[in-house]
């Protein structure tokens, strides 16, 4: 029995619905995992796989999606099952079909999208750990949000690039960790349920209009750092951002602290994916150090 026979047997007992697999159709996309798309007779699911050690990884997703959900806000495809077969490990989810931009989608994703970020917990973190692209993300959570950025994430990433030989990266971020307060002496942010990782590749608009986030990195934090991530790799334009600011106006400082936030993301991608990114990586830290 294959791989797909297996999981669609899987996808039947969690789904209690009868699921005839009639093909199985790689999507392309991904730089960590693999993506199919398997079709039954009346239904189709969206899995993902990777070696068998990925497994909390998927494990994590799926309560991710979980969370997202649960927040009734922007829509996100509802994960079914994780689990090992032949060797693999995967996540089955619902398959949505995208389309195109609808008039109003956009705007409606930066609604959404502030909707979400009101839904809040009394800490910075959550109550377990995941990844972020391949990278392990520590959540652990904390009272204070400046001590839960500069130890489960800038500090993080910066001792993971030492040890991959970028001292003096590490030398000038150990600088900026230590002034770290200093961004927010008039702004203290709450913990909002973010994405975690919404760069412009995490989104898309399905065949009726409506947004779609997927693939998160989720924790609670500063709502600041979703929206900074959402202009690291392009942006999501004019009309996301108009209708997120009308339904949640932004602090003035973000125009400073959108450059701490993706500079976690920046040196992740060094730490994956090497040293294209290290000169980007420690021109943010001196622009940064800057403003100290």
């Amino acid at each position: 029995m294959s791989l797909w026979q297996k999981i669609a047997l899987r996808i039947a007992e969690e789904s209690g619905e009868p699921f005839k697999l009639q093909g199985e159709h790689a999507i392309g996309g991904g730089c960590i995992n693999s993506a199919s798309r398997l079709k039954g007779e009346s239904s189709s699911w969206f899995v993902k796989t990777n070696s068998a050690d990925r497994l909390p990884m998927f494990e994590a997703e799926a309560a991710g999606l979980d969370e997202l959900v649960a927040s009734n806000t922007v829509h996100v495809p509802k994960p079914l099952c994780t689990g090992i077969e032949s060797g693999s490990a995967y996540i089955v989810m619902e398959n949505i079909e995208m389309g195109r931009d609808g008039r109003d989608s956009m705007a409606r994703f930066g609604r959404e999208l502030a909707a979400m970020h009101h839904t809040t917990q009394d800490r910075f973190g959550w109550y377990r750990d995941n990844t972020i692209g391949a990278t392990h993300q520590p959540n652990s959570e904390m009272e204070s949000w400046i001590e839960f950025y500069r130890d489960r994430r800038l500090g993080y990433q910066i001792d993971l690039a030492a040890r991959k030989g970028a001292h003096a990266l590490s030398e000038k971020g150990e600088r900026l960790m230590a002034g770290l307060d200093a961004f927010f002496n008039d702004y203290t942010p709450q913990p909002s349920l973010l994405h975690g990782d919404l760069w412009s590749g995490n989104y898309a608009i399905d065949s009726h209009g409506v947004p779609v986030i997927f693939d998160p990195a989720v924790y609670f934090g500063d709502r600041e750092a979703d929206l900074a991530m959402s202009e690291l790799f392009g942006s999501f334009g004019p009309t996301f951002y108009d209708a997120y600011h009308e339904a949640w106006p932004i602090d003035p400082g973000y125009s400073v602290r959108k450059t701490l936030y993706n500079l976690y993301h920046i040196i992740n991608h060094f730490n994956m994916f090497g040293s294209g990114y290290l000169g980007q990586a420690e021109s943010m830290v001196e622009q940064l150090l800057s403003e100290l």
